[in-house]
């Protein structure tokens, strides 16, 4: 059993991606309008600046801090590049939300 409430977050959504992405990629498409595009690409294009704007908050906020405590200790370097890395999902998921939008 998992322990840490973070793991089980992580591991949890990860999982519910895996089971879902599947199930919305496989689904019947269904015709749609041609006038209706220019919205479907705006909200695409929407989606992955949103996305994009909170990935940089994110890592502006870890850097900051992440910058203050390796000042302080040097032995949590690793544990920052990891914590700088996972706020790229974000911007990897919403460019998956814009793909499939689009596709």
């Amino acid at each position: 059993m998992i322990k840490n409430r973070l793991a089980k977050t992580v591991f949890g959504s990860a999982f519910l991606t895996t089971m879902m992405v599947p199930a919305i990629a496989f689904a019947e498409e269904v015709p749609r309008d041609p006038s209706v595009d220019i919205a479907m690409y705006a909200a695409a294009g929407a989606s992955l600046c949103i996305a994009a704007m909170a990935t940089a908050f994110a890592q502006s906020k870890i850097g900051a801090a992440g910058a203050g405590t390796l000042a302080e200790r040097p032995e949590a370097g690793t544990t920052l590049i990891v914590l700088q890395a996972l706020p790229e999902t974000i911007i990897l998921l919403g460019f998956v939300i814009a793909f499939m939008m689009t596709a």
